[in-house]
């Protein structure tokens, strides 16, 4: 009987070396890389652990890399020392059970044994979960690999559960699964919380690997999961109902494994199928709004954007609207219904309204559903939101020409996707008129408010505040007026996007595992930029030239030598630089005065549109 375990364990042994060697890796066990001064910068002794099976899967000692496959099986033939060897502590295990504990070290979340290889292999094989053993821990030198970062967060992890099991290899995912699950990185775990948590993924374990059998990716796939159906409502689940769910967000865990991130779409080009796709002759589109019409200028441009919508399409799109949708539960009602009354596209006109988006979307694969924000990795949504840069370059240049002193203020929103590309190219576009303009940077969505305040108090004449150039003639709101506004035409970006619906096109633009993100600007005629009769007719002529030349890409506000305000280059190509770079800019230029606030001087406001789609700080981690 031990024996013929035995010739069983060594057939997976042998199997696992063969896929190993057809992968061009070696076959065995990990070996630890180093001798353990070299490798660490100190020791941990964290006696008697659980340790994860799966995460056993290495040796120090070289010699017995080669006796076993990478998950512990045998690989030497039966006829050996070895094999009789295994087969005994086998049978002892069958009949007692192996009780004693082995030596290990732990280092980058991979354990290495020094004593009881066999063990291993033997618990293994019959399926154990996890293997008791002393173990010291190597703690790696810290440095900018992504590895090492996330490993330190790991520690931080470890610190407040004593939790092993879920192993992320990227930084920024522990604070995702503490953000998923409600909790920080900084509150207390109480014995019950820990043991909720340990039950719950072992049961998604066992429903996870019975789907993919891949032990690598289990904690994303974990991560993803609870992301889309929540911590709270998932983790009284049986394992069968979570085994019906882990196909719908199949995409959604390829996307992080395969780190496919979002392909952003800047053209509005598609080649028209010869035959278009028909339903019945009409579209039912219906927009899912945060807030109300009457009190948001951002619902309002997104309702207008519908009114034409509907009255430009001759009859083929029947449209529906729901206003103050203030939290998920709702917005995932207000999904339902619209699809119930037949709905073929929904748009969520608002980031804080992705998730349930991403949610509905994975249970209703037939339904088109759009969330108004930028570059989140969710293939079953895509996301549209209006290129802003090339509008700011030219009110830049506007208040470039108009400006004595060189001074010119400049009031953000956030410190989300694409919002730094916008003070950057405003700033490109003031220093391409004016050699001695300077723009001075002020965030509205801060604790303390008051950067409009603070720039007026500084005497500073001409500011752009909020998509809206103005010329600052007081102490007082009321004393700015506008010279130059940018205005968004929602109506054509969402005919657009809708005839992709109608035309059978919508198709030809996926991108495999990555997300889509449309981000329209002028080029489009998404977007353009109002000129005051205020403004000199020389700078009107100017306003015009540029929009031209942007519209005809014969002009490109961020060609040539970038300069961060460190004086680094941080770009030198003279290529045009990439949709993807200029979306996640993490620096502001060399010609701009302020900086790029940490989240926690965030307004509670602010703080939940960063956390969405906010970009990191340069030199962050």
């Amino acid at each position: 009987m031990p024996l013929e375990e035995y010739h069983k364990a060594l057939r997976m042994g042998l199997r696992e070396n063969r896929a190993a060697e057809a992968r061009g890796e070696a076959p065995g066990l990990r070996v630890l890389p180093e001798e353990p001064e070299k490798l660490s910068v100190r020791r941990e002794s964290l006696g008697i652990v659980e340790i994860p099976s799966e995460l056993l899967d290495g040796t120090c000692n070289n010699l017995r890399a080669g006796a076993f496959s990478r998950s512990f099986y045998p690989a030497l033939q039966e006829d050996s020392e070895f094999a009789h060897k295994w087969a005994s502590l086998c049978k002892s295990h069958l009949e007692e059970g192996i009780r004693d504990p082995i030596k290990a070290v732990e280092y980058l979340n991979h354990f290495y044994v020094i004593e009881g290889h066999k063990r291993v292999s033997v618990l293994k094989y019959f399926g154990a979960i996890s293997i008791p053993g002393v173990v010291t821990r190597l703690l790696p030198k810290p440095s900018d690999d992504p590895a090492v970062a996330a490993y330190y967060e790991f520690l931080d992890f470890y610190q407040m559960t004593g939790l092993n099991f879920l192993v992320f290899h990227r930084p920024g995912e522990y604070r995702e699964l503490l953000e998923a699950m409600g909790r920080t990185n900084r509150e207390a775990w109480s014995a019950e919380d820990v043991y909720a948590l340990r039950t719950f993924y072992y049961m998604f374990r066992d429903a996870y690997l019975k789907e993919s059998g891949d032990y690598e990716s289990i904690a994303i796939a974990f991560l993803t999961y609870i992301k889309m159906f929540g911590y709270g409502a998932s983790r009284d689940k049986m394992s069968s109902q979570i085994a019906q769910e882990l196909p719908k967000i199949r995409q959604e865990i390829r996307n992080r494994q395969e780190n496919a991130g979002t392909t952003v779409l800047v053209e509005d080009e598609v080649k028209r199928p010869l035959f278009t796709f028909s339903t019945g002759g009409k579209v039912t589109a219906a927009f899912i709004h945060n807030g109300s019409s009457a009190t948001s200028r951002w619902v309002y441009g997104h309702e207008y954007g519908r009114y034409l919508l509907e009255n430009a399409m001759g009859g083929q799109v029947r449209t529906l609207s729901y206003e103050n949708v203030e939290d998920d539960q709702a917005a995932e009602q207000a999904i339902e219904d619209a699809v119930e009354k037949g709905a073929d596209v929904i748009f969520t006109t608002h980031p804080r309204l992705l998730m349930p988006s991403v949610k509905q979307a994975v249970l209703r694969p037939n339904v088109k559903i759009l969330n108004c924000s930028l570059n989140t990795s969710y293939p079953s949504v895509r996301t549209y939101y209006p290129r802003m840069y090339d509008a700011k370059f030219i009110k830049g240049a506007i208040a470039g020409t108009l400006t004595r002193d060189g001074r010119i203020g400049y009031v953000a929103d956030y410190p989300t996707y694409g919002s730094i590309a916008s003070i950057n190219a405003f700033a490109q576009g003031a220093r391409m008129v004016n050699a001695n303009a300077r723009v001075y940077l002020e965030w509205a969505g801060m604790k303390d408010g008051g950067g409009l305040q603070r720039l007026q108090e500084r005497g500073i004449a001409y500011i752009d505040y909020l998509d809206r150039l103005g010329a600052n003639t007081g102490n007082q709101l009321g004393g700015i007026h506008n010279l130059a506004l940018i205005q968004c035409h929602w109506g054509k970006l969402y005919q657009s996007l809708v005839r992709r619906v109608m035309e059978g096109s919508w198709k030809q633009e996926d991108r495999g595992s990555s997300a889509i993100s449309y981000w329209w600007g002028m080029t489009q005629g998404v977007i353009s930029v109002l000129c005051s009769r205020r403004l000199p007719t020389g700078t009107r002529r100017l306003a015009g030239v540029l929009r031209d030349a942007l519209r005809d890409d014969r002009l490109d506000p961020f060609y040539g030598t970038l300069v961060d305000q460190k004086g680094r280059v941080v770009y030198g190509d003279e290529v045009p630089i990439s949709a993807t770079q200029i979306l996640s800019m993490n620096w502001l230029s060399s010609f701009v005065e302020g900086r790029i606030p940490a989240f926690e001087e965030l307004s509670p406001t602010a703080q939940e549109l960063v956390r969405l789609q906010g970009v990191e700080r340069q030199g962050e981690k």
